[in-house]
């Protein structure tokens, strides 16, 4: 559709980042890339680079059937996203819970979703957190479940809300941290292990104290080493999270990757997080610093020399397709990835969104838990038809490639968020998408997160 001179692919609903009132917004082609666009009536005009590629951006869109069952839902009074708790608005189940507890950090880095540091902010009691485990997994027993902050690991009970939390129910438990104290403390990696933590969500900006100095304040490579070592020793799975931050670490991409592949099946994979401007980020941002999904797949697969290829990245089947990209691989005997996923262009067939969030819950709970590591189950039988040492290599030699692109104010499109299956725990229970617990206006006032 053209309007003014221009090609408009399709309208949608978003919020100006300025004031939070609700706006109509249009994804806009231009020059091959394509930009999200909308306008306030208080505050002007607003366009970000969003996508590069029209043909791109047709054949990775994914229509989805909203889940079918809703539940112990928030009503529908102000509209998305002013309702969240889940509301009868929204398209599919929880996948992941975040549990945060706490606000405290033994950082403060120039970008954080939670905008944490040392606040001396009274964390949740562990009887309160027990509570917040019993409702988030009444409603949703499936989902898997990550601890989160501010910096868990500061609390000297985290050991025990891991414990608390399987013996709840939940099948896949997990902690994101900067991994400082398990480097520093010897034994936080065999107390987490021992009290059934399943996986380490590890913040890995890059392979140079240079990237940590910028964007965490302080060197920290050694430390990252020590924390995965640390974990893998103890069985625990790890997954690095990049903040990709042009200008800072773009170009360490794919030295990221390989360290994973080095440090594999102990590493399970990569989930890379283009970084968005919500929480505490600074100035407002430009086009330049951003990068988008259809760049970081270029940038894969260019520094890889090809080992991970863009056709080996697909859409997701859980979110909105816009929203992240993931790949499975098999690592070879030479140490090289082998794909077992590719790219379909063929996007007529909906996706049934219980379909989709069972199967990326699925995924994440059995390939990002620590590999195999009995010798029995580990060494091939001396007879292995090729299906067997698949299935074998499947759980011993998987490594994923995934990524996130969260949205903030300049970028938030209501119909993607409504099909989002992270969701933040509140502090009274209430599930809302990550997106929108963490949505800060232009000054840094949250829409929910006080």
């Amino acid at each position: 559709m053209m309007n003014n001179g221009r090609e408009i692919l399709h309208q949608t609903q978003s919020l100006c980042p300025v004031c939070l009132t609700p706006v109509e917004a249009w994804y806009v082609v231009e020059k091959g890339s394509i930009f999200f666009e909308k306008t306030c009536k208080a505050h002007g005009g607003f366009k970000t680079r969003f996508w590069e590629g029209r043909r791109n951006y047709e054949n990775w869109i994914r229509p989805k059937l909203p889940i079918k069952q809703r539940f112990n839902m928030t009503p529908v009074d102000k509209g998305c996203p002013f309702d969240c708790g889940l509301c009868p608005e929204h398209r599919q189940h929880t996948c992941t819970a975040v549990l945060e507890v706490t606000q405290n950090c033994n950082f403060s880095c120039r970008f954080c979703f939670a905008g944490a540091g040392s606040t001396n902010a009274a964390d949740p009691s562990l009887e309160e957190i027990t509570d917040l485990l019993a409702k988030v997994y009444k409603v949703s027993p499936d989902a898997n479940l990550q601890i989160s902050g501010g910096e868990p690991t500061i609390r000297g009970d985290l050991p025990l809300i891991v414990s608390r939390a399987v013996e709840t129910g939940f099948g896949f438990v997990q902690v994101n941290t900067n991994g400082f104290l398990l480097a520093r403390n010897s034994d936080l990696a065999p107390r987490l292990k021992e009290a059934g933590l399943d996986s380490v969500f590890l913040q890995f900006d890059g392979v140079t104290d240079s990237v940590y100095e910028a964007l965490r304040g302080r060197p920290l490579i050694e430390e990252k080493q020590r924390a995965v070592a640390a974990c893998i020793e103890n069985g625990i799975g790890v997954i690095l999270v990049p903040t990709l931050v042009p200008g800072v670490n773009i170009d360490q991409i794919g030295s990221i990757l390989q360290f994973g592949l080095d440090h594999a099946p102990g590493i399970r994979g990569v989930h890379f997080q283009p970084v968005s401007y919500f929480g505490r980020h600074g100035e407002a941002p430009k086009d330049a610093g951003r990068i988008t999904i259809p760049k970081v797949l270029k940038e894969i697969e260019a520094q890889t020399q090809g080992g991970f290829r863009e056709t080996a990245f697909r859409p997701s089947s859980c979110e909105h397709a816009l929203c992240s990209f993931n790949g499975k691989f098999i690592i070879q005997d030479d140490g090289r990835p082998s794909a077992l996923t590719a790219f379909d262009t063929c996007c007529c067939k909906p996706v049934q969104a219980e379909q989709g969030a069972r199967q990326a819950r699925d995924s994440v709970a059995k390939h990002w838990k620590a590999p195999l590591t009995s010798i029995a189950q580990a060494m091939p039988p001396a007879k292995e038809d090729g299906l067997d040492k698949f299935i074998r290599q499947a759980r011993t030699r998987m490594f994923s490639v995934s990524g996130m692109a969260f949205q903030d104010a300049w970028n938030l499109d209501l119909e993607r968020l409504k099909g989002c299956c992270i969701h933040s725990v509140a502090p009274d229970g209430r599930l809302i998408p990550f997106c929108a617990y963490n949505l800060t206006r232009a000054d840094g006032k949250g829409l929910y997160r006080k």
